[in-house]
């Protein structure tokens, strides 16, 4: 995705190299449900459906294949109680994996009373000169316990550990985010400024946009022939 060349770097400690769970592509990390969906389900096929399930979809996929996964570097157990208004975590490491904000600090967010927390990360990441990162949680594929907020970092110069917020919205119980676990989704990206303009389409736009609509419709595979093979050249 670097269309100008250069890398993305995630360095951690010599001492963790080998202990803590590694960064992994996306597309290297995709759920298992996702593997098993088939791309046609006949059985669905009625007025309404032509029987496409949604792996036949590509700008899903780019979603979910999109930048590099950060996986829960160690261990961690949560219990969820007094309606969700209460966490307590433990984990298997020799330092934080969990640790909480004051609920001031979000006053007025829709997720409290749930306990704004913090899951820690330990590694770095850098990027090439005039590269951000989107952390992110993982598109399209939730794990229903934890909601990790988004946030923007200029990793082209912040070379310091980014650990990431979170609430932890699974029902009361006890839970397990094994280490390993895909957890956030990194997404590089160019700072370049980009211009918006809003104006009506001309007749000849309208036309391109018309045609492309009946022949996706028409399921030719018109984007994934165009759209996304083009991008990709």
């Amino acid at each position: 995705m670097w269309s100008g060349g250069g890398e993305i770097e995630f360095l951690c400690e010599a001492r963790d190299k080998g202990v803590i769970a590694e960064p992994s592509p996306a597309r290297a990390a995709m759920p298992d449900w996702y593997r098993r969906l088939a791309a046609v389900d006949n059985a669905a096929v009625s007025t309404t459906n032509n029987g496409q399930t949604i792996k036949r979809c590509m700008p899903f996929l780019d979603a979910m294949t999109l930048g590099w996964i950060l996986p829960v570097c160690a261990t961690v157990r949560l219990e969820i109680s007094d309606n969700g208004a209460r966490l307590d975590a433990g984990w298997d490491f020799d330092r934080p994996m969990v640790t909480f904000h004051s609920p001031e600090q979000v006053a007025g967010h829709p997720q409290l009373p749930r306990p704004p927390a913090k899951l820690h990360n330990y590694w770095t990441i850098r990027t090439p000169k005039g590269w951000s990162c989107l952390f992110t949680p993982l598109l399209n594929r939730g794990d229903g316990v934890i909601d990790i907020i988004s946030g923007v970092v200029d990793t082209d110069r912040y070379h310091a550990l980014i650990h990431f917020p979170f609430f932890a919205t699974g029902a009361d119980g006890r839970y397990t985010l094994e280490k390993g676990l895909p957890m956030v989704q990194v997404i590089p990206f160019r700072r370049d400024a980009i211009k918006g303009v809003v104006r009506a389409e001309t007749d000849e736009e309208a036309l391109a946009r018309e045609r492309i609509l009946r022949a996706t419709q028409a399921g030719d595979g018109w984007y994934r022939m165009n759209a996304r093979a083009k991008r990709e050249t």
